[in-house]
């Protein structure tokens, strides 16, 4: 089951949280409800990546991404994640999804999810790698050319060796998937 409720609210209240600009971040607070755990009575692990997503949607609201993407026929899409749980999430915890866009390379862009505890403890961090295709043109659009479409005056950092141990993770784990 989506989380249609916690998406309607962040979308209803993206405007109030200003625009998106590189380098900040999404901070959505949530509370750990009966319908995100699993047997262990603590946020599932399915539940991390749903939440994630609304980080990566409230992004391309406030940066103006989806109004772009509308226009032109683009779609974002994720590529892949990795994740690694520090701490649960127990039943009725209240605790932060903070997203932020880390970098870029051609048509590879970088982000990550922090689930962060009232004591501000990290419960979880998630990598994930997207890129946004261009239907008509069928290709994955240039990221530096999405970026200049929106307005930013802005260019990517270096990957960090953690960063760039994920992208060549998941490169080969995606050569794998294609045999």
């Amino acid at each position: 089951m989506y989380v249609w409720a916690r998406f309607a609210r962040m979308a209803l209240t993206a405007k109030s949280r200003g625009a998106y600009r590189v380098g900040d971040e999404s901070r959505l607070t949530f509370r750990c409800l009966p319908t995100d755990i699993d047997f262990n009575i603590h946020l599932n692990n399915a539940r991390y990546m749903m939440l994630a997503d609304l980080g990566r949607i409230d992004i391309f609201i406030r940066a103006g991404l989806i109004a772009l993407a509308r226009k032109r026929g683009w779609a974002p899409m994720l590529g892949g994640l990795q994740t690694v749980y520090v701490r649960e999430i127990k039943l009725w915890r209240s605790f932060e999804v903070r997203s932020s866009i880390e970098t870029w390379d051609g048509t590879q862009v970088l982000g990550a999810h922090r689930f962060v505890l009232e004591n501000g403890e990290t419960a979880a961090l998630m990598k994930t790698t997207a890129g946004v295709y261009d239907r008509k043109a069928r290709r994955f659009v240039d990221i530096q050319e999405l970026v200049e479409a929106l307005g930013y005056d802005a260019s990517p950092r270096a990957p960090t060796e953690t960063e760039r141990a994920f992208m060549a993770s998941h490169q080969g784990l995606r050569a794998a998937a294609k045999g």
